[in-house]
């Protein structure tokens, strides 16, 4: 991983991303993010800060997403400011919130408890499952997860999510192919139940995506019939960062719903961009040009698009030409 560049190289980054010419593409200016993200410094810290008063509602909610991946208690103040701003688009509030459970401060408690009666849906529901993940973090549970991991090789995702999996795949065991078909059913039962808290189903989504086999696709699958679009789009997410060809039909029935919340619409066009087969490429380009979609979803193809000629390339990073950056298959939660 790279861990520091020169002053040069940090101002093209800068550059980039912040679009100082006005003639940067998108996606190039994702590729400078996940560059800036790769580096883990206070100066990238910055530099992904100074960005949120661009007007693209996609590029800050990655910014947001960034900087919680980050863990830098140095991003908190940026990231409170734009939860606590009633202006700024709802996606980039909520992710603002989710990345402050990421970064997992006890000290955002009570900005996060302040949002829990927020007017729109998705941050109010991100605060809560942001309150829980800090709340586990600091509990002996998460404690000793945090252990494992210390001890453990590599784990399967390095992704820093809004819940652990549930209990008995924290550390990756069982193995998934060890995992029965009832054991799938029953995570799915929590995955849909709506009586449980989101951070209990979120948890059993993220065991499903460690199990990871088809059966599990199509457990995770069957959220979209969810009335909460946070969830419909953390799925879509969790797709991603699968890369499973078997997710694609549900991943285009979302894309191509129009009826559909933009953010859950977006993550899946960012997700099938990342699977990279090729039947999807001709839906991604269709709505990158589809004058009848919205902002986030054309912008959200056009960065897929980009995303799904890496995975067809012979290039191992997704970066911006300085280093090595975190290879980008699932881009934001």
């Amino acid at each position: 991983m790279m861990t520091s560049i020169g002053e040069a190289e940090l101002q093209t980054l800068s550059d980039s991303l912040l679009n100082t010419s006005g003639t940067v593409p998108l996606h190039n200016r994702f590729r400078a993010l996940f560059t800036l993200k790769s580096l883990k410094s206070e100066d990238a810290v910055r530099v992904i800060s100074a960005g949120f008063n661009d007007p693209s509602a996609l590029l800050k909610h990655e910014l947001a997403y960034c900087l919680g991946q980050m863990k830098k208690l140095s991003a908190l103040p940026a990231l409170e400011r734009v939860l606590r701003d009633p202006e700024e688009d709802p996606m980039v509030r909520h992710e603002a919130a989710e990345a402050m459970g990421a970064i997992s401060a006890s000290a955002s408690l009570p900005i996060l408890q302040e949002y829990l009666t927020d007017s729109n849906r998705s941050v109010r529901e991100t605060c809560e499952i942001a309150i829980a993940k800090i709340e586990w973090d600091n509990s002996e549970e998460g404690r000793r997860h945090a252990e494992s991991l210390s001890e453990s090789s590599i784990p399967l995702y390095t992704s820093i999510d809004p819940a652990p999996p549930s209990s008995g795949l924290l550390a990756g065991t069982p193995k998934p192919e060890d995992v029965s078909d009832a054991g799938i059913q029953a995570l799915k039962a929590k995955l849909l139940d709506t009586q449980l808290s989101l951070f209990q189903r979120y948890r059993a989504m993220f065991a499903l995506r460690n199990v990871g086999t088809p059966a599990a696709v199509d457990a995770l699958a069957a959220g979209f019939s969810d009335d909460s679009a946070l969830f419909k789009h953390e799925i879509a997410f969790v797709f991603g960062q699968l890369l499973s060809p078997h997710s694609v039909p549900a991943l285009l029935t979302v894309l191509e719903n129009a009826t559909e919340s933009e953010m859950v619409r977006h993550e899946a066009a960012e997700a099938l961009g990342g699977i990279g087969t090729p039947e999807v490429l001709p839906h991604l380009t269709e709505w990158m040009a589809r004058e009848d979609a919205p902002l986030v979803v054309r912008q959200s193809c056009e960065v897929a698009i980009d995303l799904w000629e890496h995975q067809n390339s012979d290039d191992f990073q997704y970066a911006n030409g300085l280093g090595t950056a975190t290879p980008m298959v699932s881009i934001e939660a």
